[in-house]
Protein backbone atom coordinates (compact mmCIF):
# COMPACT_ATOMS: atom_id res chain seq x y z
CA UNK A 1 0.00 0.00 0.00
CA UNK A 2 2.73 2.07 1.19
CA UNK A 3 4.37 1.40 -2.33
CA UNK A 4 1.12 2.64 -4.05
CA UNK A 5 0.69 5.75 -1.93
CA UNK A 6 4.37 7.15 -3.08
CA UNK A 7 3.83 6.08 -6.89
CA UNK A 8 0.65 8.44 -7.15
CA UNK A 9 2.75 10.98 -5.24
CA UNK A 10 5.53 10.71 -7.47
CA UNK A 11 2.91 10.41 -10.39
CA UNK A 12 1.77 13.92 -9.10
CA UNK A 13 5.12 15.85 -8.53
CA UNK A 14 6.11 14.93 -12.13
CA UNK A 15 2.92 16.59 -13.18
CA UNK A 16 3.58 20.01 -11.21
CA UNK A 17 6.83 20.08 -12.82
CA UNK A 18 5.89 19.10 -16.32
CA UNK A 19 3.59 21.39 -16.33
CA UNK A 20 3.31 25.36 -15.31
CA UNK A 21 0.71 26.87 -13.09
CA UNK A 22 0.80 30.72 -13.74
CA UNK A 23 -0.94 33.29 -12.05
CA UNK A 24 -2.50 36.43 -12.48
CA UNK A 25 -3.78 39.16 -10.24
CA UNK A 26 -5.02 42.51 -9.91
CA UNK A 27 -2.09 43.75 -8.00
CA UNK A 28 0.14 41.88 -9.94
CA UNK A 29 2.96 43.30 -12.39
CA UNK A 30 3.97 41.93 -15.48
CA UNK A 31 7.12 42.18 -14.85
CA UNK A 32 7.11 39.92 -12.27
CA UNK A 33 7.32 36.18 -12.82
CA UNK A 34 3.77 34.60 -12.87
CA UNK A 35 4.00 32.50 -9.68
CA UNK A 36 1.44 32.52 -6.94
CA UNK A 37 3.70 34.67 -5.00
CA UNK A 38 4.59 36.92 -7.86
CA UNK A 39 1.47 37.14 -10.07
CA UNK A 40 1.74 38.60 -13.46
CA UNK A 41 -1.24 41.65 -14.07
CA UNK A 42 -2.49 40.35 -17.09
CA UNK A 43 -3.68 37.99 -18.85
CA UNK A 44 -2.52 38.19 -22.11
CA UNK A 45 1.37 38.62 -20.58
CA UNK A 46 -0.11 34.95 -18.62
CA UNK A 47 -1.34 33.68 -22.06
CA UNK A 48 1.84 34.44 -23.60
CA UNK A 49 3.91 31.73 -21.50
CA UNK A 50 1.77 29.00 -22.01
CA UNK A 51 2.55 25.58 -22.91
CA UNK A 52 0.30 22.48 -23.57
CA UNK A 53 -1.50 21.15 -20.02
CA UNK A 54 -0.30 24.69 -18.38
CA UNK A 55 -2.84 26.30 -16.29
CA UNK A 56 -3.63 29.84 -15.73
CA UNK A 57 -5.17 31.07 -12.81
CA UNK A 58 -6.70 34.12 -12.39
CA UNK A 59 -7.29 35.78 -8.76
CA UNK A 60 -10.28 37.41 -7.59
CA UNK A 61 -11.18 41.22 -8.17
CA UNK A 62 -12.18 43.21 -10.80
CA UNK A 63 -9.57 43.68 -14.04
CA UNK A 64 -10.81 47.08 -16.03
CA UNK A 65 -9.84 45.94 -19.62
CA UNK A 66 -9.26 47.64 -22.52
CA UNK A 67 -7.98 45.93 -25.28
CA UNK A 68 -9.21 42.84 -26.61
CA UNK A 69 -7.52 39.39 -25.30
CA UNK A 70 -6.41 37.54 -27.97
CA UNK A 71 -5.99 33.82 -27.41
CA UNK A 72 -4.36 32.82 -31.13
CA UNK A 73 -3.96 29.39 -33.14
CA UNK A 74 -0.32 29.32 -31.64
CA UNK A 75 -1.26 29.03 -28.49
CA UNK A 76 -3.65 26.01 -29.19
CA UNK A 77 -3.65 22.85 -26.49
CA UNK A 78 -3.68 19.46 -28.07
CA UNK A 79 -6.36 16.88 -27.00
CA UNK A 80 -4.28 15.27 -24.39
CA UNK A 81 -3.26 18.51 -22.86
CA UNK A 82 -5.57 21.33 -22.83
CA UNK A 83 -4.83 24.98 -22.00
CA UNK A 84 -6.52 26.34 -18.81
CA UNK A 85 -7.57 29.40 -17.83
CA UNK A 86 -9.84 29.57 -14.90
CA UNK A 87 -10.39 31.24 -11.54
CA UNK A 88 -7.95 30.60 -8.50
CA UNK A 89 -10.16 28.19 -5.69
CA UNK A 90 -13.37 30.05 -5.44
CA UNK A 91 -12.49 33.17 -5.89
CA UNK A 92 -14.45 36.20 -8.80
CA UNK A 93 -12.29 37.39 -11.28
CA UNK A 94 -14.59 39.94 -13.12
CA UNK A 95 -12.91 40.86 -16.63
CA UNK A 96 -14.87 44.28 -17.28
CA UNK A 97 -14.09 45.80 -20.51
CA UNK A 98 -16.59 48.91 -20.15
CA UNK A 99 -14.01 51.39 -20.68
CA UNK A 100 -13.18 49.77 -24.00
CA UNK A 101 -14.05 51.19 -27.84
CA UNK A 102 -17.05 50.40 -29.53
CA UNK A 103 -17.41 47.08 -31.37
CA UNK A 104 -14.08 45.92 -29.77
CA UNK A 105 -14.34 42.22 -28.47
CA UNK A 106 -13.75 41.26 -25.22
CA UNK A 107 -11.93 37.65 -25.45
CA UNK A 108 -11.10 36.44 -28.87
CA UNK A 109 -10.80 32.52 -29.12
CA UNK A 110 -8.70 31.46 -32.47
CA UNK A 111 -7.34 28.48 -31.06
CA UNK A 112 -8.22 24.77 -29.97
CA UNK A 113 -8.03 22.90 -27.14
CA UNK A 114 -8.44 25.48 -24.18
CA UNK A 115 -10.11 25.14 -20.91
CA UNK A 116 -11.79 28.31 -19.95
CA UNK A 117 -13.44 28.41 -16.51
CA UNK A 118 -15.53 30.36 -13.50
CA UNK A 119 -14.41 33.68 -15.25
CA UNK A 120 -17.01 36.81 -15.35
CA UNK A 121 -16.79 38.98 -18.83
CA UNK A 122 -18.76 41.81 -18.65
CA UNK A 123 -19.19 45.26 -20.43
CA UNK A 124 -17.20 44.93 -24.23
CA UNK A 125 -17.63 46.97 -26.65
CA UNK A 126 -18.92 43.88 -28.92
CA UNK A 127 -19.11 40.07 -28.45
CA UNK A 128 -18.21 39.56 -24.67
CA UNK A 129 -16.50 36.24 -25.88
CA UNK A 130 -16.11 35.28 -29.44
CA UNK A 131 -14.69 31.76 -30.60
CA UNK A 132 -13.18 32.60 -34.14
CA UNK A 133 -12.09 29.47 -35.86
CA UNK A 134 -11.73 27.86 -32.66
CA UNK A 135 -12.35 24.42 -31.90
CA UNK A 136 -12.38 21.68 -29.65
CA UNK A 137 -12.74 24.10 -26.81
CA UNK A 138 -14.59 23.72 -23.19
CA UNK A 139 -16.69 26.99 -21.77
CA UNK A 140 -17.29 26.21 -18.26
CA UNK A 141 -19.22 28.32 -15.67
CA UNK A 142 -18.28 31.76 -17.24
CA UNK A 143 -20.80 34.54 -17.15
CA UNK A 144 -21.45 36.71 -20.14
CA UNK A 145 -23.02 40.16 -19.28
CA UNK A 146 -23.74 43.83 -20.02
CA UNK A 147 -21.62 43.64 -23.45
CA UNK A 148 -22.44 45.22 -26.34
CA UNK A 149 -23.12 42.64 -28.56
CA UNK A 150 -23.80 38.44 -28.45
CA UNK A 151 -22.27 37.32 -24.81
CA UNK A 152 -20.62 34.35 -26.72
CA UNK A 153 -20.67 33.74 -30.11
CA UNK A 154 -19.21 30.99 -31.95
CA UNK A 155 -18.63 31.52 -36.15
CA UNK A 156 -15.79 30.89 -39.03
CA UNK A 157 -15.74 27.22 -38.99
CA UNK A 158 -15.69 27.16 -35.02
CA UNK A 159 -16.78 23.37 -34.68
CA UNK A 160 -17.13 20.52 -31.62
CA UNK A 161 -16.93 23.56 -28.85
CA UNK A 162 -18.44 22.95 -25.35
CA UNK A 163 -20.05 25.26 -23.45
CA UNK A 164 -21.45 23.80 -19.80
CA UNK A 165 -23.41 25.51 -17.12
CA UNK A 166 -22.76 29.54 -18.58
CA UNK A 167 -25.00 32.33 -18.35
CA UNK A 168 -25.35 35.19 -21.03
CA UNK A 169 -27.67 37.91 -19.70
CA UNK A 170 -28.90 41.95 -20.09
CA UNK A 171 -26.35 42.19 -23.49
CA UNK A 172 -27.91 44.56 -25.40
CA UNK A 173 -26.16 46.84 -28.76
CA UNK A 174 -27.28 50.38 -29.24
CA UNK A 175 -27.86 52.33 -30.91
CA UNK A 176 -30.19 50.00 -33.32
CA UNK A 177 -30.82 46.78 -30.81
CA UNK A 178 -30.76 44.36 -33.33
CA UNK A 179 -28.09 41.74 -32.96
CA UNK A 180 -27.32 40.89 -28.92
CA UNK A 181 -27.95 37.96 -28.36
CA UNK A 182 -27.04 35.45 -25.45
CA UNK A 183 -25.55 32.82 -26.88
CA UNK A 184 -24.85 32.46 -31.18
CA UNK A 185 -23.61 30.21 -33.22
CA UNK A 186 -24.08 31.40 -36.31
CA UNK A 187 -23.04 32.72 -39.68
CA UNK A 188 -20.10 30.88 -40.40
CA UNK A 189 -19.87 27.97 -37.70
CA UNK A 190 -18.43 24.95 -37.68
CA UNK A 191 -20.00 21.84 -36.81
CA UNK A 192 -20.76 19.91 -33.59
CA UNK A 193 -21.20 22.49 -30.76
CA UNK A 194 -23.09 21.45 -27.73
CA UNK A 195 -24.38 23.03 -25.27
CA UNK A 196 -25.36 21.95 -21.86
CA UNK A 197 -27.17 23.53 -17.99
CA UNK A 198 -27.03 27.21 -19.76
CA UNK A 199 -29.08 30.42 -19.22
CA UNK A 200 -29.86 33.29 -21.47
CA UNK A 201 -32.11 36.09 -20.58
CA UNK A 202 -33.09 39.80 -20.65
CA UNK A 203 -30.98 40.30 -24.03
CA UNK A 204 -31.88 42.77 -26.53
CA UNK A 205 -32.25 40.41 -29.43
CA UNK A 206 -33.03 36.13 -28.90
CA UNK A 207 -31.65 33.98 -26.26
CA UNK A 208 -29.96 31.56 -29.17
CA UNK A 209 -29.25 32.63 -32.20
CA UNK A 210 -28.55 29.91 -35.00
CA UNK A 211 -28.69 32.44 -38.51
CA UNK A 212 -26.75 31.23 -41.11
CA UNK A 213 -24.34 33.45 -44.03
CA UNK A 214 -21.14 31.13 -45.15
CA UNK A 215 -22.24 28.24 -43.41
CA UNK A 216 -25.15 25.17 -44.02
CA UNK A 217 -25.60 21.64 -43.02
CA UNK A 218 -24.39 21.93 -39.66
CA UNK A 219 -25.33 21.12 -36.54
CA UNK A 220 -25.80 22.37 -33.04
CA UNK A 221 -27.05 20.27 -30.13
CA UNK A 222 -28.66 21.84 -26.77
CA UNK A 223 -29.27 20.14 -23.53
CA UNK A 224 -31.27 21.21 -20.22
CA UNK A 225 -30.82 25.07 -21.67
CA UNK A 226 -33.06 27.84 -19.99
CA UNK A 227 -33.95 31.16 -21.84
CA UNK A 228 -36.58 33.77 -20.77
CA UNK A 229 -37.05 37.59 -21.20
CA UNK A 230 -35.54 38.26 -24.34
CA UNK A 231 -35.92 41.07 -26.71
CA UNK A 232 -35.92 43.89 -23.60
CA UNK A 233 -33.40 45.87 -22.26
CA UNK A 234 -31.95 45.52 -18.98
CA UNK A 235 -34.88 47.92 -17.01
CA UNK A 236 -37.86 45.88 -19.19
CA UNK A 237 -38.60 48.46 -21.78
CA UNK A 238 -38.81 47.46 -25.40
CA UNK A 239 -36.26 48.75 -27.64
CA UNK A 240 -38.32 48.77 -30.76
CA UNK A 241 -38.92 46.38 -33.56
CA UNK A 242 -35.43 45.12 -34.59
CA UNK A 243 -35.10 43.06 -30.83
CA UNK A 244 -36.75 39.77 -32.14
CA UNK A 245 -37.23 38.48 -28.85
CA UNK A 246 -37.08 35.12 -29.44
CA UNK A 247 -35.81 32.24 -26.93
CA UNK A 248 -33.96 29.95 -29.32
CA UNK A 249 -33.54 30.89 -33.04
CA UNK A 250 -32.81 28.03 -34.59
CA UNK A 251 -31.23 29.25 -37.60
CA UNK A 252 -32.29 30.54 -41.13
CA UNK A 253 -30.58 32.89 -43.69
CA UNK A 254 -30.47 35.92 -45.46
CA UNK A 255 -33.00 37.44 -48.31
CA UNK A 256 -35.41 34.71 -46.50
CA UNK A 257 -32.96 31.72 -46.59
CA UNK A 258 -33.10 31.96 -50.24
CA UNK A 259 -29.77 29.62 -50.20
CA UNK A 260 -31.73 26.97 -48.25
CA UNK A 261 -29.29 26.70 -45.72
CA UNK A 262 -29.58 24.42 -43.18
CA UNK A 263 -28.89 24.45 -39.44
CA UNK A 264 -29.75 21.49 -37.85
CA UNK A 265 -30.77 21.49 -33.98
CA UNK A 266 -31.33 18.83 -30.96
CA UNK A 267 -33.26 20.34 -27.93
CA UNK A 268 -33.54 18.16 -25.51
CA UNK A 269 -34.64 19.16 -21.56
CA UNK A 270 -34.98 23.22 -22.83
CA UNK A 271 -37.10 25.58 -21.35
CA UNK A 272 -38.27 28.85 -23.46
CA UNK A 273 -40.51 31.09 -21.24
CA UNK A 274 -41.81 34.75 -21.41
CA UNK A 275 -39.66 36.08 -24.33
CA UNK A 276 -41.31 38.89 -26.26
CA UNK A 277 -41.59 36.92 -29.68
CA UNK A 278 -41.48 32.95 -30.03
CA UNK A 279 -39.98 30.52 -27.41
CA UNK A 280 -39.21 28.12 -29.95
CA UNK A 281 -38.80 29.72 -33.45
CA UNK A 282 -37.89 28.16 -36.78
CA UNK A 283 -37.35 31.35 -38.25
CA UNK A 284 -36.67 30.20 -42.23
CA UNK A 285 -34.43 27.51 -41.07
CA UNK A 286 -34.88 24.21 -43.47
CA UNK A 287 -32.65 21.65 -41.56
CA UNK A 288 -33.54 19.27 -39.42
CA UNK A 289 -35.40 20.36 -35.99
CA UNK A 290 -35.67 17.71 -33.23
CA UNK A 291 -37.37 18.81 -29.89
CA UNK A 292 -37.00 16.25 -27.09
CA UNK A 293 -38.86 16.91 -23.52
CA UNK A 294 -39.22 20.70 -24.31
CA UNK A 295 -41.36 23.06 -22.36
CA UNK A 296 -42.49 26.62 -23.78
CA UNK A 297 -44.97 29.02 -21.28
CA UNK A 298 -46.32 31.73 -22.18
CA UNK A 299 -43.86 33.14 -25.03
CA UNK A 300 -45.84 36.11 -26.66
CA UNK A 301 -46.36 35.17 -30.28
CA UNK A 302 -46.36 31.58 -29.80
CA UNK A 303 -44.53 29.27 -27.45
CA UNK A 304 -43.67 27.09 -30.84
CA UNK A 305 -43.63 28.17 -34.70
CA UNK A 306 -42.05 25.69 -36.61
CA UNK A 307 -43.84 25.67 -40.47
CA UNK A 308 -42.13 26.47 -43.32
CA UNK A 309 -41.39 23.34 -45.38
CA UNK A 310 -37.81 21.66 -44.83
CA UNK A 311 -35.66 20.62 -47.75
CA UNK A 312 -35.76 17.32 -48.65
CA UNK A 313 -34.78 14.11 -46.54
CA UNK A 314 -35.16 16.80 -43.52
CA UNK A 315 -37.63 15.87 -40.61
CA UNK A 316 -39.22 18.11 -37.91
CA UNK A 317 -39.50 15.82 -34.41
CA UNK A 318 -41.05 17.11 -31.46
CA UNK A 319 -41.78 14.14 -28.98
CA UNK A 320 -42.81 14.41 -24.97
CA UNK A 321 -42.88 18.29 -25.32
CA UNK A 322 -45.25 20.59 -23.09
CA UNK A 323 -46.53 24.28 -23.65
CA UNK A 324 -48.88 26.08 -21.39
CA UNK A 325 -50.17 29.71 -21.95
CA UNK A 326 -49.16 29.89 -25.39
CA UNK A 327 -49.68 28.61 -29.05
CA UNK A 328 -48.34 25.99 -30.77
CA UNK A 329 -47.61 26.72 -34.92
CA UNK A 330 -46.32 23.18 -36.45
CA UNK A 331 -46.65 22.54 -40.27
CA UNK A 332 -48.21 19.28 -41.05
CA UNK A 333 -45.34 17.67 -41.63
CA UNK A 334 -44.20 17.63 -38.05
CA UNK A 335 -43.10 14.09 -36.60
CA UNK A 336 -45.14 14.53 -33.14
CA UNK A 337 -46.08 11.87 -30.16
CA UNK A 338 -47.30 12.13 -26.75
CA UNK A 339 -47.06 16.67 -26.89
CA UNK A 340 -49.34 18.03 -24.05
CA UNK A 341 -51.68 20.12 -26.70
CA UNK A 342 -52.61 16.51 -28.34
CA UNK A 343 -55.47 14.21 -26.82
CA UNK A 344 -56.06 13.35 -24.42
CA UNK A 345 -54.07 16.13 -22.73
CA UNK A 346 -55.55 19.38 -21.27
CA UNK A 347 -53.04 21.71 -19.46
CA UNK A 348 -53.86 24.17 -16.60
CA UNK A 349 -51.39 25.67 -14.14
CA UNK A 350 -52.66 23.41 -11.24
CA UNK A 351 -50.36 20.92 -13.34
CA UNK A 352 -47.33 22.93 -12.10
CA UNK A 353 -45.48 23.17 -8.82
CA UNK A 354 -44.92 26.93 -9.37
CA UNK A 355 -45.43 29.34 -12.33
CA UNK A 356 -42.68 31.93 -10.69
CA UNK A 357 -40.62 32.79 -13.38
CA UNK A 358 -38.51 34.87 -10.54
CA UNK A 359 -36.66 31.55 -9.69
CA UNK A 360 -35.28 31.27 -12.95
CA UNK A 361 -32.10 33.67 -12.16
CA UNK A 362 -31.65 31.93 -8.61
CA UNK A 363 -27.97 31.26 -8.19
CA UNK A 364 -26.57 28.02 -9.18
CA UNK A 365 -25.41 24.91 -7.05
CA UNK A 366 -21.78 24.67 -6.16
CA UNK A 367 -20.50 22.77 -8.88
CA UNK A 368 -22.10 25.24 -11.16
CA UNK A 369 -25.45 23.34 -12.20
CA UNK A 370 -28.88 24.74 -13.09
CA UNK A 371 -30.47 26.19 -9.60
CA UNK A 372 -33.58 23.46 -7.81
CA UNK A 373 -36.32 24.93 -8.26
CA UNK A 374 -40.09 24.20 -8.26
CA UNK A 375 -40.55 26.51 -11.36
CA UNK A 376 -42.29 24.63 -14.04
CA UNK A 377 -41.66 21.59 -12.59
CA UNK A 378 -44.66 18.85 -12.49
CA UNK A 379 -47.27 18.59 -9.47
CA UNK A 380 -48.31 15.27 -8.41
CA UNK A 381 -51.03 14.19 -9.64
CA UNK A 382 -50.73 15.81 -13.17
CA UNK A 383 -51.80 13.30 -16.11
CA UNK A 384 -48.50 14.53 -17.39
CA UNK A 385 -46.38 12.49 -15.30
CA UNK A 386 -45.44 9.03 -16.59
CA UNK A 387 -47.08 9.88 -20.03
CA UNK A 388 -44.34 10.16 -22.55
CA UNK A 389 -42.58 7.72 -25.14
CA UNK A 390 -39.40 6.47 -24.25
CA UNK A 391 -36.18 8.26 -25.71
CA UNK A 392 -32.86 6.83 -24.69
CA UNK A 393 -33.30 9.09 -21.87
CA UNK A 394 -33.47 8.41 -18.45
CA UNK A 395 -36.62 8.31 -15.84
CA UNK A 396 -38.40 7.13 -13.23
CA UNK A 397 -41.88 5.55 -12.99
CA UNK A 398 -43.63 3.55 -16.13
CA UNK A 399 -42.58 6.11 -18.73
CA UNK A 400 -41.11 9.87 -18.59
CA UNK A 401 -42.86 12.92 -17.95
CA UNK A 402 -43.87 15.36 -20.38
CA UNK A 403 -41.84 18.10 -20.55
CA UNK A 404 -38.19 19.83 -19.11
CA UNK A 405 -38.28 18.20 -15.23
CA UNK A 406 -38.53 14.28 -14.97
CA UNK A 407 -40.15 14.57 -11.26
CA UNK A 408 -39.25 11.96 -8.66
CA UNK A 409 -43.21 10.40 -8.20
CA UNK A 410 -42.84 6.84 -8.62
CA UNK A 411 -44.24 4.42 -5.90
CA UNK A 412 -42.57 1.18 -5.67
CA UNK A 413 -45.63 -1.21 -4.11
CA UNK A 414 -45.13 -4.46 -3.47
CA UNK A 415 -47.55 -7.17 -4.19
CA UNK A 416 -49.79 -6.06 -0.74
CA UNK A 417 -49.90 -2.75 -1.83
CA UNK A 418 -47.60 -1.60 0.71
CA UNK A 419 -44.77 0.78 0.51
CA UNK A 420 -41.64 -0.23 -0.21
CA UNK A 421 -39.00 1.35 1.63
CA UNK A 422 -36.29 2.74 0.34
CA UNK A 423 -33.48 0.26 -0.61
CA UNK A 424 -30.67 2.60 -2.15
CA UNK A 425 -30.02 5.60 -3.21
CA UNK A 426 -27.79 7.05 -6.20
CA UNK A 427 -26.50 10.40 -5.68
CA UNK A 428 -24.92 12.77 -8.81
CA UNK A 429 -21.24 12.10 -9.51
CA UNK A 430 -18.90 15.12 -9.02
CA UNK A 431 -17.81 16.56 -10.47
CA UNK A 432 -19.92 16.97 -13.38
CA UNK A 433 -18.95 17.54 -16.10
CA UNK A 434 -15.41 15.95 -15.43
CA UNK A 435 -12.07 15.77 -17.24
CA UNK A 436 -10.28 12.81 -16.04
CA UNK A 437 -12.25 11.05 -12.95
CA UNK A 438 -15.40 11.91 -11.46
CA UNK A 439 -16.85 10.41 -8.32
CA UNK A 440 -20.15 8.07 -7.66
CA UNK A 441 -21.86 7.95 -4.64
CA UNK A 442 -24.34 5.69 -3.62
CA UNK A 443 -26.25 4.03 -0.12
CA UNK A 444 -27.47 1.02 0.73
CA UNK A 445 -30.30 0.15 2.89
CA UNK A 446 -29.24 -3.25 3.31
CA UNK A 447 -27.50 -6.22 1.87
CA UNK A 448 -28.17 -6.20 -1.94
CA UNK A 449 -26.46 -7.56 -4.90
CA UNK A 450 -25.82 -4.47 -7.37
CA UNK A 451 -24.61 -3.86 -10.09
CA UNK A 452 -23.29 -0.45 -11.32
CA UNK A 453 -22.79 0.04 -14.89
CA UNK A 454 -22.05 2.94 -17.52
CA UNK A 455 -24.04 3.25 -21.02
CA UNK A 456 -23.75 5.00 -23.53
CA UNK A 457 -27.36 7.62 -24.45
CA UNK A 458 -27.56 4.60 -27.71
CA UNK A 459 -28.17 2.65 -24.81
CA UNK A 460 -24.74 0.46 -25.14
CA UNK A 461 -22.34 -0.56 -21.83
CA UNK A 462 -19.66 1.31 -22.02
CA UNK A 463 -18.14 0.15 -18.62
CA UNK A 464 -19.18 -2.51 -15.83
CA UNK A 465 -18.18 -0.49 -12.26
CA UNK A 466 -18.90 -2.72 -9.71
CA UNK A 467 -21.06 -6.01 -9.58
CA UNK A 468 -21.19 -7.39 -6.36
CA UNK A 469 -22.72 -8.41 -3.12
CA UNK A 470 -22.14 -5.47 -0.64
CA UNK A 471 -23.47 -4.51 3.03
CA UNK A 472 -25.93 -1.79 4.27
CA UNK A 473 -23.89 1.22 4.02
CA UNK A 474 -22.85 4.13 1.65
CA UNK A 475 -20.10 3.55 -1.24
CA UNK A 476 -17.65 5.89 -3.15
CA UNK A 477 -16.76 4.94 -6.82
CA UNK A 478 -13.96 6.92 -8.89
CA UNK A 479 -14.52 6.64 -13.02
CA UNK A 480 -11.83 7.41 -14.85
CA UNK A 481 -13.41 7.24 -18.27
CA UNK A 482 -12.58 4.37 -19.87
CA UNK A 483 -14.44 1.50 -20.84
CA UNK A 484 -14.05 -2.54 -20.34
CA UNK A 485 -11.07 -2.41 -22.45
CA UNK A 486 -9.04 0.27 -20.67
CA UNK A 487 -9.72 2.47 -23.79
CA UNK A 488 -10.69 6.32 -23.53
CA UNK A 489 -14.13 7.00 -24.52
CA UNK A 490 -14.63 10.16 -26.21
CA UNK A 491 -16.34 13.61 -24.82
CA UNK A 492 -20.25 13.59 -24.52
CA UNK A 493 -23.01 12.85 -22.23
CA UNK A 494 -23.56 9.12 -20.18
CA UNK A 495 -25.82 7.38 -18.11
CA UNK A 496 -24.53 5.75 -15.10
CA UNK A 497 -26.63 3.17 -14.02
CA UNK A 498 -27.25 1.18 -10.05
CA UNK A 499 -29.34 -1.55 -10.31
CA UNK A 500 -30.46 -3.31 -7.14
CA UNK A 501 -32.50 -6.53 -7.58
CA UNK A 502 -34.98 -5.80 -10.17
CA UNK A 503 -34.98 -2.06 -9.25
CA UNK A 504 -32.69 0.47 -11.03
CA UNK A 505 -31.60 4.60 -10.84
CA UNK A 506 -29.95 6.11 -13.51
CA UNK A 507 -28.89 9.47 -13.68
CA UNK A 508 -26.78 11.39 -16.18
CA UNK A 509 -23.30 12.58 -16.06
CA UNK A 510 -21.02 14.67 -18.63
CA UNK A 511 -17.15 13.74 -20.08
CA UNK A 512 -15.24 16.84 -21.30
CA UNK A 513 -12.29 16.38 -22.73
Amino acid sequence: MKKVVFLICYQLILINLLYAQIYVATDGDDTNPGTIEQPFGTIPMAISATMPGDTIYVRGGTYEITSTITISAAKSGTEDQLITLTAFNDEIPILDFSNQAFGSKGISIRSNYWHIKALQVKGAGDNGMEINFGSNNIIEQCAFYENRDTGLQLSNGSADNRIINCDSYFNADPPDYADADGFAPKLAVGSGNYFYGCRSWGNCDDGWDGYLRGADDVMTTLENCWTWGNGYLKDGTDPGPDANGNGFKMGGGDSGNSQQLMHHNILINCVAFNNKNKGFDQNNNVGSMTLLNCTGYNNQTANYRIQRVLNPEQTLTIKNCVSYDGSVQLGSFAIQETNSWLPPFVVNADDFLSLDINLAAESRQADGSLPDIDFLHLAQGSDLIDAGVPLGMPFNGEGPDLGAFESSYSSRVDIAGRMEPELFQLEQNYPNPFNSTTVIDYKLSKLSEIDLMIFNTNGQLVRTLITDSQNAGAYEVTWNGRDDRGQQISSGVYLYQLKVGSLVQTRKLMLAK
